[in-house]
């Protein structure tokens, strides 16, 4: 008899309960914030950050992705909400194994079994927007095999229009900075984070990228085991970097000096960079434990710049360094920031001091001295976003966004390790031979052999 069950009815029943279900939360939210706003008070960033973390607490999936975004952006958000949504966690419960044998069925067809040597039942790691497993392939080789939650595409559209509406709701106490651009480039990433043939492309990208480097690695992808919803790579074993924290100086500075170059040599030589410097996603390994190598885990959050932006961030680094306002300003233009009075370069290049300032100092020394890790960045945003209060607003180009992400990221990583370097030395090696001509056909030549052109 066949199954009176309507599986596209089902997922339609699913995607309205959820709108509800974040809808109900978000509305929650709403009305805590018109209440805080009525009764106002020197705490009503506070009460209203803890009263979106309340309606956002409960719920899983890509919303939590999108909030934890939004919150490593140290200048999209009021430092009290910044705080707040940084504390959501993003780990959901892994899916049982009838659910992922179906899925997994769906994904590589019944005989999907016989295709790898073993598979565990329990999942190794469990995420927002999916789960891994690991697995043995054909030919012996351990494997990591992602495996995405199912509709997850109609759940990013669901949750990212809601906390659209949010945050523009939140945003009208704060008129500084218009979000605008920044968000339609979170919604950007988190949907090809959903892509996991691009993600592919992408982990080849870096694979040949530091192709005959035995200190930067990168799992390879198993096309015929993946999907656009099922992604199997090459296992790395290694250790997170917590575990190094109280290693001698000389290997804290060593991870540190790899985790520069995996982010910037990208970004100086192909205009991409890694746009979630998130501590889960790199590990170190060697013989005994040691942080001999680092391996790179997770490429679904790959941002591609335009060649005229990277050459921005270069030109405004030399603009810095040579304190010419001309070229400062051009820089900024050269990003796609608007309307640049005086006073509002001056207030950026707040910020830009700020983000440039281990790299304008020729010297060994740490990346921000006596500030947690958790607070990098966070002192300094709040200057930006006071000034612009009188200055402002001003529109945030949506590229700035997860250059800028990432930068915060690696900072408090370096924080984590107290690493001691002299980042100006270590930024000036990656832009040997730079010019954007030549990033631009780069570019073009790599995207394009590896099909994401």
């Amino acid at each position: 008899m066949p199954d009176s069950k309507d599986p596209e009815r089902d997922r339609l029943s699913g995607r309205l309960s959820r709108f509800a279900k974040v809808g109900a939360g978000l509305s929650g939210a709403a009305v805590s914030y018109g209440a805080n706003r009525v009764f106002a008070g020197e705490d009503a960033n506070a009460r209203n950050a803890k009263a979106l973390k309340a309606a956002l607490g409960g719920l899983k999936g890509p919303l939590m992705k999108a909030a934890q975004m939004f919150a490593t952006v140290p200048d999209l958000l009021p430092p009290e909400f910044a705080k707040e949504l940084s504390e959501l966690q993003t780990n959901a419960p892994a899916m049982g194994w009838p659910f992922v044998r179906r899925r997994m069925a769906a994904e590589l067809g019944p005989d999907w079994a016989g295709r790898f040597q073993s598979f565990e039942h329990e999942a190794a790691a469990a995420a927002s927007l999916g789960q891994v497993h690991r697995a043995v392939a054909p030919d012996g080789r351990p494997l990591a095999v992602k495996l995405q939650y199912p509709d997850m595409q109609s759940a990013v559209e669901s949750d990212l229009g809601q906390l659209r509406a949010l945050i523009g709701l939140f945003k009208r106490m704060d008129g500084s900075i218009d979000p605008s651009e920044m968000i339609v480039e979170v919604g950007d990433r988190l949907r090809e984070e959903l892509d996991y043939e691009r993600e592919a492309r992408m982990m080849a990208v870096y694979g040949g990228f530091f192709s005959g480097r035995d200190d930067i690695r990168t799992p390879e992808p198993l096309p015929s085991l993946s999907t656009r919803r099922l992604l199997s790579m090459t296992w790395l074993e290694g250790r997170g970097l917590m575990a190094f924290k109280d290693a001698p100086q000389e290997t804290r500075d060593r991870i540190a000096a790899l985790l520069f170059e995996a982010w910037w040599s990208p970004m100086t030589h192909l205009g991409i960079i890694h746009g979630d410097p998130h501590l889960g996603n790199y590990t170190f390994g060697g013989p005994a434990g040691e942080a001999a190598h680092l391996n790179l885990l997770d490429f679904g959050c790959i941002r591609i710049f335009p060649p005229r932006f990277v050459a921005g961030v270069v030109r405004l680094y030399r603009a810095l360094l040579n304190d010419d306002r001309a070229e400062q300003v051009e820089a900024y233009r050269s990003w796609g920031f608007a309307n640049l009075t005086d006073d509002l370069v001056d207030v950026l290049n707040v910020w830009a001091r700020f983000i440039y300032g281990p790299l304008l100092d020729d010297r060994v020394r740490t990346v921000a001295d006596d500030t947690p890790p958790g607070e990098y960045g966070r002192r300094e945003a709040f200057k930006v976003r006071q000034a612009l209060k009188e200055k402002g607003p001003v529109v945030i180009p949506r590229e700035f966004v997860f250059m800028d992400r990432a930068a915060i990221g690696l900072g408090a990583a370096f924080l984590h390790l107290d690493a001691r370097h002299n980042w100006r030395a270590l930024f000036e090696r990656s832009l040997e031979g730079f010019s954007e001509d030549g990033l631009a056909r780069r570019q073009a030549a790599v995207l394009s052999a590896a099909g994401l052109a």
